[in-house]
């Protein structure tokens, strides 16, 4: 019994999605407890290393049927996660100095938010079929 695609595709999505998102929880983790780094910029910066994650995960396993080359997708994922990122920050300044939850809390629900974005600028633009 073979599933549909867009099923794979999302089984996938929520698999990279997660590891990417540990990655840039952890990476935010480290810096933040071994640094005096604002936490803005270890969000950035686990961004950073989660989006090599991201990417290759996404190409290769969510998006494995990509119409597009893969110079095209990285280009296109680039501003997709870029985008991503923008709300993610937005989103964890003003639930972290805006509202005064613990940062930790704040990125969690700014990923969330972020990831429901990503998903559709993945699978119709940045991974067309």
């Amino acid at each position: 019994m073979s599933h549909p695609a867009w099923l794979r595709s999302s089984v996938w999505f929520l698999l990279v999605g997660s590891a990417a998102a540990l990655t840039h929880l952890g990476v935010f983790a480290w810096l933040t407890e071994r640094s005096a780094l604002w936490p803005e910029v270890a969000n950035a910066l686990g961004f950073g290393v989660a989006f090599g994650v991201s990417f290759v995960g996404h190409r290769w396993l969510s998006f494995a049927d990509a119409g597009t080359s893969l110079s095209q997708s990285f280009t296109r994922f680039a501003g997709t996660a870029l985008a991503g990122f923008i709300c993610n920050e937005v989103c964890f300044i003003g639930l972290y100095r805006g509202l005064g939850w613990p940062s930790g809390l704040a990125l969690v629900a700014a990923l969330v938010v972020a990831a429901g974005q990503t998903f559709l600028l993945s699978r119709y633009w940045a991974f067309k079929r």
